[in-house]
């Protein structure tokens, strides 16, 4: 699973894409506080994302820009994409502007969905999410949501949703895989860019295809 983080999680329902994981989830099983609002989120996008890629497969194999649309209203409700954007920009992103931020948020997300989006069309739907725990992250920063995907034929993978409150409203900040990062590991990937370039440059090697996303994981 740590082979690609984006093949495990985004493109399982993007940065998303992820947000992260949820199309890969059949039957969402709550063994922990399906009450809390977090958890809750984790489920009930979970069932929606899947039960709408099974309704419209065909569709959307056949347009990719309804696909897109699809994919890109879930995540913006979901995925706080600024907050990961700045997480992943790290130290590159200290001072910059929010316009700044939003362009590579932006450029990012594009990037992603064109190259991994309609990898969403292919998942194995025999998989179920279950919830584990929810617990407070240090810092009152939000909390993580820690779950399983159950496969049939296989040892379940962890998988774990990082939270913040944003008005109210719970919104995904990072995805872990076996403990892997989303943030971290498009940090590690873009801190030599931005050694050299400029964020708006950078987010526009992205938007003209210069440079590639890659969801492998530090490591492998």
């Amino acid at each position: 699973m740590k082979r690609s983080l984006l093949t495990s999680a985004l493109a399982a329902a993007l940065l998303a894409a992820t947000a992260p994981l949820p199309a890969l989830a059949q039957q969402a099983v709550a063994s922990a506080p399906a009450a809390s609002s977090a958890s809750k989120l984790v489920l009930d996008s979970s069932t929606r994302v899947l039960a709408t890629l099974e309704k419209r497969r065909a569709e959307f194999k056949g347009n990719p820009a309804a696909l897109r649309q699809f994919i890109n209203g879930e995540f913006n409700t979901l995925f706080d994409r600024d907050y990961s954007a700045r997480l992943v920009l790290g130290l590159h992103g200290r001072g910059a502007s929010d316009a700044d931020v939003k362009l590579f948020a932006d450029a990012l997300s594009d990037s992603l969905m064109s190259r991994y989006g309609t990898a969403l069309l292919d998942f194995n739907t025999q998989l179920r999410v279950r919830i584990k725990s929810e617990t407070a992250l240090p810092g009152n920063r939000g909390v993580k949501v820690a779950s399983e995907m159950l496969r049939p034929d296989g040892d379940p993978v962890p998988v774990d949703y990082l939270l913040r409150n944003v008005g109210g409203q719970w919104k995904v900040f990072d995805v872990m895989v076996e403990g892997v990062s989303f943030v971290q590991t498009f940090r590690n990937q873009f801190d030599a860019p931005l050694r050299q370039k400029s964020i708006p440059q950078v987010a526009a090697d992205l938007r003209a295809g210069r440079m590639q996303v890659s969801g492998d994981a530090v490591g492998n």
